[in-house]
């Protein structure tokens, strides 16, 4: 089994290389990452200037590694298409510091990164700890191999792109596996503003969400953010079509009117 293994957090992550280590065991790894934190990029692509790639040293043994000067999906992008000469049976993306949720999986560079290789129609694993500080990274590392060796076992379906999210606890404190879907909820974003001078600068940060507070709010229940309050481990299969069925109908009862309105001279 060939697994190609990047991430959002850049090349030289803690995450990535607890993954890396442990899918070794599973078969053979090559590290294609950003050579730098490129969290919250979602699915940006560099189209319009050149993306730089160079072979670095690997701390695990017997596993290539190449550094990209670009985003998570022009990792994988790059990997898929020239670097790497073999199929590549998995990508696993990963294991980022701090949980992928509801729909901040929009602009997660981690399962955008899995996203490449799923629209490519190979198998991806994104793999996400909720928590910044002393991750428990081992417990997400043995989840992937776990994975992993499902889908060599054809256990799994082929085409599938799997969002997982950890509780940050040990193993004998987690509370069991739940497959959910996503819920609806995202972090809220603040904008701070500085002055220079004359020149005013702003940042956009992200504040702490409703499912960390823990407090007057419930989730519902079956979505992933509901399972990682619970303690348990939150599996979301997800797909590329963001088609909403509901608003789908109701714009077909009004495609003549629109249509109708579109040819009336304005008022």
């Amino acid at each position: 089994m060939r697994i190609l293994a990047t991430n959002d957090d850049g090349i030289n992550a803690d995450g990535l290389w607890h993954l890396v280590e442990a899918v070794s065991e599973v078969g053979e790894v090559v590290v294609v990452a950003p050579d730098r934190d490129q969290s919250g990029v979602g699915t940006s692509v560099s189209l319009h200037q050149p993306v730089r790639v160079r072979e670095i040293r690997s701390p695990v043994r017997g596993v290539r590694c190449y550094a990209v000067e670009g985003t998570p999906a022009d990792s994988v992008i790059l990997a898929l298409g020239v670097l790497l000469d073999d199929q590549i049976d998995l990508v696993v993306s990963g294991i980022n510091e701090g949980a992928n949720l509801g729909s901040d999986v929009l602009i997660s560079g981690t399962v955008s990164a899995a996203l490449q290789g799923y629209l490519l129609g190979i198998p991806a694993i994104a793999l996400s700890v909720g928590s910044l500080e002393n991750v428990h990274f081992d417990v997400a590392a043995r989840l992937a191999v776990v994975m992993a060796r499902m889908i060599q076992a054809e256990a799994l379906p082929w085409q599938m792109l799997l969002n997982i999210n950890l509780p940050n606890l040990p193993l004998d404190q987690i509370q069991g596996i739940e497959f959910t879907q996503l819920g609806n909820i995202a972090y809220p974003s603040g904008i701070k503003e500085r002055q220079h001078g004359k020149r005013r600068h702003f940042w956009i940060v992200r504040s702490k969400s409703e499912w960390e507070s823990k407090e007057g709010w419930e989730p519902e229940e079956g979505t992933d953010i509901w399972a990682l309050l619970k303690d348990r481990i939150s599996i979301t299969p997800l797909h590329s079509n963001l088609t909403s069925p509901t608003a789908l109908s109701a714009l077909k009862r009004l495609s003549n009117t629109i249509f109708q309105d579109l040819g009336k001279p304005p008022e």
